[in-house]
């Protein structure tokens, strides 16, 4: 539809509102309004070229800025600064815009390559209509070569322009012929005279970050970009002040005023490069460099090799200078990699690597003219709540690399699993998937990318994209492993010479290296850091020193970090807890200490583990307890898995829980894993199955976690339960969980022990006959002795109160309350299966 005029919304007899499009618009424009009506929001020009002028939502749309050649009588009296600072438009614009006289506003041009600038206004007879004026000085500086160029004049958004309390200043060299001359630069004292007239000269004005400033001083022509300013109120910079930046600012620009507390620094080239240098000295000086990494010696080296390779910086040695030809004409025609992963887990040592990695770098290029390019991806900094400006951030971070070309650059990307999901569920995550996958690709193509590595990182690589994997992105992957004994005595080495008080023996060091299965570099540092509190703990103050009995004290509390999640805090149970079956213990010890904690001669004699444990017997029998006691004797790493607990209700998840288990039984062996109950996961499978139901899935993956492709090293299986009748043939086969204990009834003798154990505490009176008591407890179970021993304890508190021991009569009771439960039937089904009648 054309446009029509509408006397309530009719301003000026040269103003004009289009209803279908909500624009004012000139009557020159409105003529040719109607071929393109209703245009969009960011319309700048007609489909012939042509650019529109037009007022919507706040935004004065011009082509036409002009230098003021007349006098305003009213200005006459002002000063010329002020004069200077002024932007002249028509009365009708300001009057539809809602402005006012003096009002600060923001005029930009549409491509938003320069820094807003900022403007008094000043009305201006109707005539003008979309035309502006400004003064001389702004015009010969900002429009003199901008013809054709659409500009947006806009009033400043709410609780703007911001009190400044300090500004600095970038001084530039200007390309016009009032440049300085090498031997013209700046003085001290001309820098201080410099800062002090700026000041008087740019006081009650409002800049943004970006502004440029031109200064004549003395002659000389001077340009200062603003390039960072702090907030008065909050004392905040402006990075930070963005994120409060209210909606109804549209360019996204703070504005801020100077004023008598706001104080300028002013900046030149070499004071830049000295505090870069400054800045780059500080962040290397608290590096780690690679001795100070601990076992991980070979991956070091892998690592320094590849970046080496791809960065150019891999040095031929004497002898084999004249073979230089023959290398080159090798890779000639050859792919380099440009990208490495380090994947392990959290806290062995990846973040140090990259670290390592950095520090080398620059200390090897530290006296080159070549300075090398050290970024830190980070994917908080990437992703942005705006359509498209996540891939726009990523795409920033490979430009300052491209930029950086031929000296070399590394980015360091840690969690990349968060860049590269294996299933990208947002939008914008796919977006930012396939944005960096294609700039991975762009470094085997780009010749500014030539000096460029990629070291990544992930704690969880099977959630990362196998995209990112393939050949030609980051086709190099080496894991960083749960360190070995040695692997941790060398670190803990190196934490130790960071130490200057410390009284610990190197062969202690290797001591505490061997009980600490599981622990990564930084459980190690953890243990360190809570031996060092028990020492500032002490009331002496003359033994401040950390020693051995330190580190095993902390050992108490700290566990390792790779097994939180599944590890149980298991009772201080020995060997001596249990009574009797002595027999039964050495087996056991045999079972599953021997192989864990001499593998190496196992090895040499060419015996490989037999496989997984169990026991089986009454319940009550102590099996749970003598599975508590290896842990505690075999001081290896204990996970305790009950049966139903692996069961769940989404499909494929209880499948997944067993292969977890075993993963994490793997990544922090040496470790016994142990299944209380096992004939819940582990009972037959009926004739004519198809591995349908999901207890059947459950059992056929923990059959092939036990003896699989892949290998179980040095990771033992116990097991327990009360019914290995109801156990499927497979588990129990050799080679899985194929040495079977019964763990029966205790006989006399082991009744004796336990009633030792139990009565140990216990005040007796003397009539308390004990072999009375073994003779009238066979048959039972050693949980139903304890039941026994407390059944009487109960009774002489009930008694009296203050009862000091604990009589016959006491025990009498206890022996008629509690009663042996282990059926005939089911003795003689263990008997039976012992015998093998099944």
């Amino acid at each position: 539809m054309s446009p029509r005029s509408s006397n309530k919304k009719k301003t000026a007899v040269s103003w004009y509102h289009c209803d279908l499009c909500d624009v004012y618009l000139t009557s020159k424009e409105r003529e040719c309004h109607e071929q393109q009506c209703p245009i969009s929001e960011d319309a700048f020009e007609t489909p012939e070229g042509k650019p529109l002028e037009y007022i919507r939502n706040g935004f004065l749309y011009i082509t036409s800025i002009q230098k003021k050649t007349f006098e305003i009588p009213e200005l006459n009296d002002m000063p010329e600064r002020y004069v200077n600072q002024m932007l002249f438009v028509s009365e009708g614009a300001m009057r539809l815009l809602s402005w006012h006289i003096g009002q600060q506003v923001a005029i930009q041009a549409n491509v938003k390559n320069e820094a807003p600038l900022i403007r008094s206004l000043w009305p201006l007879p109707e005539s003008f209509l979309t035309t502006v004026l400004v003064s001389e000085e702004d015009f010969s500086l900002y429009w003199s070569k901008s013809e054709g160029q659409i500009w947006q004049v806009y009033a400043l958004a709410k609780g703007q322009p911001r009190i400044a309390k300090s500004v600095l200043l970038h001084l530039e060299t200007p390309t016009h012929e009032h440049r300085l001359d090498d031997n013209d630069t700046l003085t001290l004292i001309e820098l201080r005279d410099l800062k002090r007239l700026l000041k008087l000269e740019l006081k009650n004005f409002c800049f943004t970050r970006g502004s440029r400033v031109h200064f004549n001083f003395f002659n000389k022509e001077l340009l200062l970009r603003v390039t960072q300013w702090i907030d008065v109120v909050e004392d905040e910079l402006l990075e930070s002040a963005l994120n409060k930046l209210s909606l109804e600012n549209k360019n996204g620009e703070i504005v801020f005023k100077i004023t008598n507390i706001t104080t300028l620094e002013i900046t030149t080239e070499e004071r830049r490069l000295e505090i870069e240098n400054e800045e780059t000295n500080s962040k290397f000086k608290y590096m780690l460099r690679r001795e100070d990494i601990g076992g991980l010696t070979a991956q070091l080296e892998t690592v320094e090799e590849t970046m080496d390779l791809a960065l150019g910086l891999r040095k031929i040695a004497k002898g084999f200078r004249d073979l230089k030809l023959s290398l080159f004409s090798l890779f000639i025609g050859v792919e380099i990699s440009r990208g490495l992963l380090l994947y392990g887990s959290s806290g062995c040592g990846k973040t140090m690597i990259c670290e390592a990695m950095s520090y080398r770098l620059h200390d090897r290029l530290k006296d080159t003219t070549s300075k090398p390019l050290i970024l830190k991806l980070s994917s908080s900094d990437i992703f942005s709540k705006y359509l498209g400006e996540t891939e726009k951030n990523l795409y920033s971070y490979f430009q300052r690399v491209y930029s950086h070309y031929p000296s070399p650059s590394l980015m360091i990307v840690e969690d990349i699993h968060n860049l590269c999901p294996k299933h990208e569920t947002a939008e914008v995550a796919k977006r930012l998937a396939i944005a960096f996958l294609n700039m991975l690709d762009a470094l085997k193509t780009k010749r500014e990318a030539q000096k460029c590595f990629v070291l990544a990182t992930t704690s969880q690589i099977e959630l990362l994209s196998p995209n990112l994997r393939r050949c030609g992105r980051l086709d190099c992957e080496l894991e960083i492993p749960v360190p070995s004994p040695s692997g941790r005595a060398e670190i803990l080495k190196c934490l130790l010479r960071k130490l200057e008080n410390h009284k610990v023996a190197w062969k202690d060091v290797e001591e505490v290296a061997q009980i600490t299965h599981g622990f990564v570099g930084s459980d190690l540092a953890n243990l360190l850091y809570n031996a060092s509190l028990r020492v500032v703990k002490r009331e002496t103050a003359t033994d401040i020193a950390l020693t051995t009995e330190d580190l095993k004290a902390a050992l108490r509390t700290v566990k390792p970090s790779a097994m939180r999640e599944v590890l149980i805090e298991c009772p201080n149970v020995t060997w001596a807890d249990i009574g009797g079956q002595n027999e039964m213990k050495r087996e056991l010890a045999k079972a599953t200490e021997y192989p864990l904690k001499y593998a190496e001669e196992f090895k040499e004699m060419g015996i490989k583990s037999r496989g997984g444990i169990l026991m089986y017997g009454p319940p009550g029998c102590s099996k749970t307890m003598i599975a508590k006691a290896i842990a505690t004797e075999s001081q290896l790493n204990f996970l305790s898995i009950k049966g139903p607990e692996l069961f769940s209700m989404w499909v494929g998840e209880s499948e997944r829980a067993v292969r977890e288990v075993f993963r994490k039984a793997r990544q922090v062996a040496p470790a016994i894993v142990f299944f209380d109950e096992i004939d819940a996961i582990g009972s037959g499978r009926s004739e004519g199955s198809h591995g349908s139901s999901v207890k059947e899935r459950v059992l056929t993956q923990l059959l092939t976690e036990l003896d699989g492709v892949d290998t179980l090293e040095n990771v033992t299986v116990v097991a327990a339960t009360n019914r290995p009748d109801l156990i499927d043939r497979a588990l129990i086969r050799p080679g899985r969980i194929g040495r079977e204990i019964y763990v029966g009834l205790p006989d006399a003798q082991a009744r004796k022990e336990i009633f030792d154990i139990k009565l140990q505490k216990m005040p007796l009176a003397d009539d308390v006959d004990m072999v009375t008591l073994v003779n009238r407890t066979e048959g039972y179970s050693g949980a139903e002795i304890q039941a026994v021993c407390h059944e009487a304890a109960l009774k002489a508190l009930e008694d009296n109160f203050d009862a000091f021991h604990v009589s016959w009569s006491q025990f009498e009771y206890s022996l008629r309350l509690v009663q042996p439960r282990t059926s005939s039937e089911l003795l003689r089904l263990y008997e039976e299966y012992k015998n093998k009648k099944f």
